[in-house]
């Protein structure tokens, strides 16, 4: 199991309570119980499946053992059996303390824990991911249960960086061996919500974050811009990142550097950095190009989405989860970017995206899980361009918009 989905732990985990339930699991496999299979086979590893199917050995207690650890975001029964070990009476259960205060805002309790143990600013998680304190202070990347952002996160992220914690220390997130707190910080919603995303970016940069990264290629700033936190992204500028690529300088809604840096053929000048992202954006320039105006829509940036569109960029471009211009836009209500869009072409019926979703999928997603106030007139554009609603089940929670859409062929009860 990916250790953000990892199975919490009860507050006095026992090493024999977690044996027996390996135990248990490894009964029901033998028993052929569907539910006991299905996680068996979801967390080892597909080399010993086929081997165990091959042999007719059937599963060991070993395998369950695994199974059980993967599930709670180790990488192995020895490494979970040591963790739990370590929680009663060794510095796993320091560090286990450290990240509960923090993700509850327990100051007092995490003051006494650095004060008695000033190394455990630099500790690491004996899960997966390796994380520091301080990215949990992210809020993202780490175990779901503990992506919280109490009100006091500023002071929380402080207190650990005045001790000493590295401010752009690396961890394993989401593939990727080199997730930085700021990273994670920028492309998280816990923080954002609680309107501390933008003071949190000033207090890593206060304390020696890079504000380009640590690779000096502006991930920062550009995931700031793909995850659109607006709020995020100007503190990042503020501060000093560079905006001398196209994806920064379109999310920013900067016509001017847009404009500079595309040729009248629309190919970008040979004189702007290239950007690129694990795993969606390629460093190239067309890609850097095609992820700009998608970025500008889903911001709402009319002006430069329609200078992109008349150097040539492909309206059916996709970006962020796969999704076009159009679907940003309709989903983040920006309705003169919608309209815009529908006037050059854009694909309405494109559904080859993380969502498996077309425009006006996600545009009626959007009428019962968004707030901008032009949502339903969004779907009335799209519906009167053309968009298709046969594949349209689900009431909107609007009664007004369901009556229009099954006048427009939706199958809705």
């Amino acid at each position: 199991m990916d250790v953000i989905h990892a199975r919490s732990l009860p507050p006095r985990p026992s090493l024999e309570q977690y044996h027996k339930q390996a135990k248990d699991l490894l009964k029901a496999c033998r028993a052929g119980d569907p539910d006991a299979l299905e996680r068996v086979n979801r967390e080892l590893p597909a080399v010993d499946r086929q081997h165990r199917s091959s042999d007719r050995s059937g599963h060991t207690l070993a395998d369950a053992q695994f199974v059980i650890a993967r599930e709670h975001g180790f990488a192995s029964w020895p490494k979970f059996s040591a963790h739990l070990q370590g929680l009663v009476d060794g510095p796993v259960g320091r560090y286990e303390a450290a990240v509960d205060a923090i993700v509850t805002g327990d100051l007092d309790t995490l003051t006494t824990l650095v004060d008695r143990h000033p190394d455990l600013v630099r500790a690491r998680s004996t899960r997966t991911h390796r994380a520091t304190l301080l990215h949990y202070v992210a809020a993202n990347g780490v175990e779901t249960y503990r992506q919280k952002t109490p009100p006091n996160a500023v002071e929380v992220a402080d207190l650990l960086l005045a001790r000493g914690a590295e401010a752009d220390a690396v961890a394993s997130m989401y593939g990727a061996d080199d997730a930085t707190t700021m990273e994670m910080l920028v492309s998280s919603t816990h923080p954002a919500e609680a309107g501390v995303q933008a003071r949190l970016v000033d207090k890593l940069v206060d304390f020696g974050a890079t504000v380009n990264g640590p690779g000096d290629d502006n991930r920062p700033l550009v995931i700031a811009l793909a995850y659109q936190y607006s709020s995020a992204a100007e503190a990042l500028v503020r501060r000093g990142a560079r905006t001398d690529d196209i994806v920064s300088a379109a999310g920013l809604g900067r016509e001017d550097l847009v404009r500079d840096y595309l040729d009248d053929e629309g190919r970008l000048r040979s004189h702007v950095r290239v950007v690129g992202l694990r795993p969606n954006l390629p460093r190239r320039p067309e890609a850097n190009v095609g992820w700009a105006f998608v970025v500008a829509a889903a911001l709402g940036h009319a002006g430069v989405v329609d200078l992109l569109s008349r150097r040539g960029a492909d309206p059916g471009t996709r970006a962020m989860a796969g999704l076009t211009a159009l679907h940003w836009a309709a989903v983040q209500g920006h309705l003169d970017v919608v309209d815009l869009l529908i006037t050059r072409g854009a694909p309405l019926e494109d559904a080859d995206n993380y969502h498996h979703a077309t425009v006006l999928g996600v545009a009626v997603w959007a009428v019962n899980n968004g707030t901008h106030p032009d949502r339903v007139t969004i779907v009335e554009r799209l519906l009167a361009a053309g968009a298709r609603a046969d594949a349209i089940n689900r009431p909107t929670g609007d009664d007004g918009v369901d009556e229009l859409l099954r006048r427009h062929g939706a199958r809705i009860d």
